[in-house]
């Protein structure tokens, strides 16, 4: 088996053992490493036919596990953006209390 397919596959097992405590940096290190790999193998295989049957199975079995590896992408995508919805709704809320006032501005109220 070619030393690169071996090498995604590898990396490909490590992050799926540990996706649910993954960090969003180790994904996205995760993914560049992959690409890296896929970009090496493609070019290295173009010349070639095909693949041998051992690496078809393998790069199978990585194809196999991306919908897992979307799917914690996706939550971590979901949870930065409710993350960003807090922190824009308590920064409208503490605008409200901190309004810019004119100095030396009187107040008048009327009776009624």
């Amino acid at each position: 088996m070619d030393k690169q397919v071996a090498i995604l596959v590898d990396i490909t097992l490590n992050i799926t053992n540990r996706l649910n405590t993954c960090s969003f940096e180790e994904l996205e290190e995760f993914v560049e490493e992959r690409q890296i790999l896929i970009d090496s193998i493609r070019e290295r295989f173009s010349g070639r036919s095909s693949f041998s049957i051992e690496e078809e199975s393998h790069l199978k079995a990585v194809l196999r596990r991306d919908p897992e590896i979307l799917e914690r992408m996706q939550q971590l995508k979901s949870e930065a953006a409710k993350w960003l919805q807090q922190r824009e709704l308590a920064k409208a809320q503490r605008n409200a209390y901190e309004a810019v006032y004119t100095p030396g501005s009187i107040l008048m109220d009327r009776k009624k």
